[in-house]
């Protein structure tokens, strides 16, 4: 996914799990807030999630410890269930997830257009831990 010049960044996972038990955890709030974020300091309090095209999502983020937290939110361009999720932040940046089935287990591509305060490393690093806790929590719910 390269657009207008700016930089794309590309994450990804395997869950052992089958792309109809994934996307649920995925995009339902009850789920979203196991998951969604980067380390084990921080939690998600709060998500609400209207997926469809046009729909919004806000998911609340913070640091366990109440020194900073923020809403990421945007709203969604395409919607495949169980295959594709096609999102824009409200910052403007770009965001597609393939949800990959492969006999049983899912693989999970997440792209995104980078910002321009982190690093890419730091960046991709952010991200990827998001996926790694997404991952082990889809596979503690079997």
């Amino acid at each position: 996914m390269q657009t207008s010049g700016k930089t794309t960044i590309t994450v990804e996972t395997v869950v052992q799990a089958p792309a109809e038990k994934v996307w649920k955890y995925w995009t339902e709030p009850q789920h979203i807030t196991q998951w969604s974020f980067a380390s084990d300091d921080w939690h998600a309090p709060h998500a609400e999630n209207d997926l469809k095209a046009g729909g919004r999502f806000l998911t609340r983020m913070e640091a366990k410890d109440g020194s900073f937290g923020f809403d990421m939110t945007g709203s969604y361009d395409e919607i495949k269930e169980n295959e594709y999720i096609a999102y824009t932040i409200d910052d403007g940046r770009k965001v597609t997830i393939q949800f990959i089935e492969q006999g049983g287990e899912t693989k999970v591509v997440e792209e995104f257009e980078a910002e321009g305060t982190f690093s890419i490393e730091q960046q991709k690093e952010g991200w990827q831990g998001f996926l790694n806790n997404f991952k082990k929590y889809s596979e503690q719910q079997r």
